[in-house]
C-alpha cells in the first residue's frame, strides 16, 4: 500500500457509504451520489464515516 494513496467515502444509490481508494472513485463515478474526502488513511475515513452515519447522511451497513 502506498503512503500517497488517498481514500474517499462514497455514497451509492443504496444510501450506504463505502470507503474506497481514489482510483476506484474515478472508475465508478456514475454510481456515486455523494463523495467526501480525500483522507490520508482508511482509519481516518472510517472515523469520518461514523460521523456521517450519526449525522444521518449515510445508512449503516
Amino acid at each position: 500500500m502506498s503512503d500517497t494513496q488517498n481514500w474517499y467515502i462514497v455514497k451509492r444509490k443504496t444510501e450506504h457509504c463505502e470507503i474506497v481508494p481514489s482510483a476506484q472513485v474515478e472508475d465508478d463515478n456514475v454510481n456515486i451520489l455523494e463523495k467526501w474526502g480525500p483522507f490520508s488513511s482508511p482509519e481516518e475515513a472510517i472515523a469520518r464515516r461514523v460521523g456521517l452515519i450519526r449525522a444521518g447522511k449515510c445508512q449503516p451497513q
